[in-house]
């Protein structure tokens, strides 16, 4: 007599396998480190210079990220050449122009400015998608995304008419729109992108970046002394180049594989949330009022957004 045939067990995830494969966590992760990268980069604008900061933070990132990301560029490396102009293209807007032009913004402008601004990157998400795509948003998404926004307004002015009227844009202020609409065009294209091993395309948007990134460093170097390489400015480096940049580039280039562009946008209006509590825990600022009315805002607009299918 024939003995039943029963299916092979399924293999085991470990945990990290896991939570590749949970985006609103990945998204999340990567608001949280973004958010350190706008405090330190506003920290020591007086001390490390905008175009040192930014290259050296991607330059130790190529280092740390080549050990793991080699098996893959072997292999992938024709898929990535074939289309260089694309991979240029990315790691120009969504890494070079976007690092640099924060850190020049940050100089000029304030931190409550430079957080309110940033979270118009959903928003020209959005926008890029619909003019080069033609993917128009959902009704849904489009609510997500006023409950949001509104949430970002009632932190970024403390939840007060006067301090919101109060609001003037500074020269640092154009800086930051410009990043975030080079952010918007990186993410809104990133569906173009090589079908390659997410370590071997970030490396290669990197070396991209650091390509643009090397004329403009000299030209500082030539034109002012270095900084002090001090505790401040190996921590800050450090930092960035691990969590803001290989993390959160990874995390948010999978959310948008895993969800899109439009709706993996809407986690970036976490970052003056974060940024909020922050402050609150190594500032020693009070939690308002209007952080919780701000985060209940931005939560439901998340969720209506994760909805829209």
């Amino acid at each position: 007599m024939p003995t039943p045939s029963h299916p092979a067990p399924r293999p085991r995830r470990g945990p990290m396998q896991r939570l590749w494969g949970m985006p609103v966590l990945l998204l999340v992760a990567a608001s949280l480190f973004w958010a350190g990268n706008f405090v330190i980069g506003r920290a020591v604008h007086g001390i490390v210079p905008p175009f040192f900061l930014a290259f050296w933070r991607w330059m130790l990132a190529l280092l740390l990220l080549l050990p793991f990301a080699w098996p893959h560029l072997r292999r992938d490396a024709p898929a990535l050449f074939r289309q260089w102009p694309l991979m240029l293209l990315l790691g120009l807007l969504g890494i070079a122009v976007f690092s640099t032009f924060v850190y020049l913004g940050l100089r000029s402008t304030t931190a409550v400015n430079g957080a309110l601004l940033q979270s118009v990157i959903p928003l020209a998400i959005l926008a890029c998608s619909f003019l080069v795509f033609g993917e128009a948003p959902r009704p849904r998404q489009l609510l997500g995304l006023a409950l949001s926004l509104a949430g970002v307004v009632c932190i970024a002015s403390h939840g007060s008419l006067e301090d919101l009227l109060g609001l003037r844009l500074r020269a640092g202020d154009l800086w930051i729109m410009g990043a975030v609409l080079a952010y918007a065009i990186y993410s809104a294209c990133l569906r173009l992108r090589p079908r390659v091993h997410p370590l071997s395309f970030l490396f290669c948007a990197v070396a991209a970046s650091l390509l643009a990134l090397l004329p403009a460093w000299l030209w500082e170097a030539a034109a002012r002394p270095l900084p002090p390489l001090g505790a401040a400015t190996l921590l800050s480096v450090g930092y960035l180049a691990v969590f803001p940049s290989l993390l959160s580039y990874l995390f948010f280039n999978r959310g948008v594989e895993l969800i899109g562009a439009n709706r993996a946008g809407q986690f970036i209006h976490l970052l003056p949330v974060f940024g909020s509590l922050m402050a609150v825990v190594f500032l020693g600022e009070a939690l308002e009022l209007f952080h919780l009315a701000g985060l209940a805002l931005i939560g439901g607009g998340i969720l209506l957004a994760m909805r829209a299918r």
